[in-house]
């Protein structure tokens, strides 16, 4: 017993040792395309000047938070959370930060979060569409402005998919209720336990943090054959950097290090543009999501250690606020 925990506190101090040093070092540390990145099957990344930029802007302010946190940890160990909407650049930039650590000699495995919802893409995007339409119809009944005449009008704009488009509102009062009403469902739908198994992610990262050397790690690629676990590796690691829309949420409590990449909506449906993901980026209803998520994102980034625009530049909250206008 005594000789394991010799182990564990030499080790520590050693990882103490590496961050000294590691600040430094970062500047001539090269960047190349192909590092390891996350762990979400079939997820492609294009690594950018942009993106290697801001993981060294970020590193020695993540470097001094790191110290302070693994000085409370026993096993040296420490959760970093990448966090910012849709299409930001939590991949790329969670990949060159954790290739930053490894170059300085501190192991780190990079998780993503998208692997923990409780259903595959495809199945999930409908869910969020059903939450948000099933919510629209049941307000309606209780605005009193359901009627045949309505619904048929809706049956349309469902059809074209163009359901959750404000602008109707000009010509059909009534739809304001329906509207309002689905993404008062969709909202309490998103970034919830509904949606995601938050506590098995919390679960991981307290594994990780009580000195696991090993974790059974899960999966999802983008149909029912692609899901399976894989046992990894975590004795030599000593950070776990998860990478995750939902990475700063209130219902998770295990995360030390919260890192905001802050976007506006309009900055991720560009970037959602210009790397073609799908064929509706510019639905209502997908505009809708992505706002929500913001939305949620705002109502977290208190808690965040580390916020970096989307123009490079490392902010503390008081100016986080008054660039969002709060």
């Amino acid at each position: 017993m005594n000789t394991n925990y010799s182990k564990i506190s030499a080790n520590v101090d050693l990882v103490k040792e590496k961050l000294l040093s590691a600040a430094e070092k970062v500047s001539a540390i090269d960047i190349p395309a192909d590092i390891p990145h996350g762990d979400m099957p079939g997820d492609k990344i294009e690594i950018g000047e942009s993106h290697v930029s801001k993981a060294k802007t970020i590193f020695p302010k993540l470097i001094e938070e790191l110290k302070k946190t693994i000085d409370n940890n026993e096993y040296g160990r420490a959760v970093i959370a990448v966090c910012g909407g849709s299409g930001v650049g939590k991949s790329e930039i969670a990949s060159c930060l954790s290739y930053l650590l490894e170059q300085a000699g501190i192991g780190s495995y990079t998780m993503s979060g998208d692997n923990y919802p409780h259903r595959i893409p495809m199945y999930n995007d409908a869910e969020r569409l059903h939450v948000y339409r099933e919510s629209g119809i049941r307000a309606m009944v209780d605005a009193g402005v359901m009627s045949a005449e309505n619904m048929a009008v809706l049956k349309k704009w469902q059809e074209a998919e163009d359901d959750a488009n404000k602008a109707h509102e000009e010509t059909d009062t009534w739809f304001r209720a329906y509207r309002e009403g689905g993404e008062k469902g969709l909202n309490n739908y998103l970034g919830t336990p509904n949606e995601t198994d938050f506590d098995e992610v919390d679960q991981i990262m307290k594994a990780f943090k009580d000195g696991a050397d090993k974790l059974w790690l899960k999966r999802m690629g983008r149909d029912e054959a692609s899901l399976w676990y894989d046992e990894v590796d975590m004795s030599e690691k000593q950070v776990l950097i998860v990478e995750w829309t939902h990475g700063n949420s209130d219902y998770m409590s295990q995360v030390d290090i919260p890192v905001l990449l802050n976007s506006t909506p309009q900055e991720t449906l560009e970037h959602r543009r210009s790397r073609n993901r799908d064929g509706k980026l510019d639905s209502p209803f997908t505009m809708m999501v992505l706002e929500l998520e913001q939305n949620k994102l705002v109502d977290q980034a208190h808690k965040a250690k580390i916020i970096i625009t989307k123009a490079g530049e490392l902010i503390d909250y008081s100016e986080f606020k008054k660039l969002m206008g709060i």
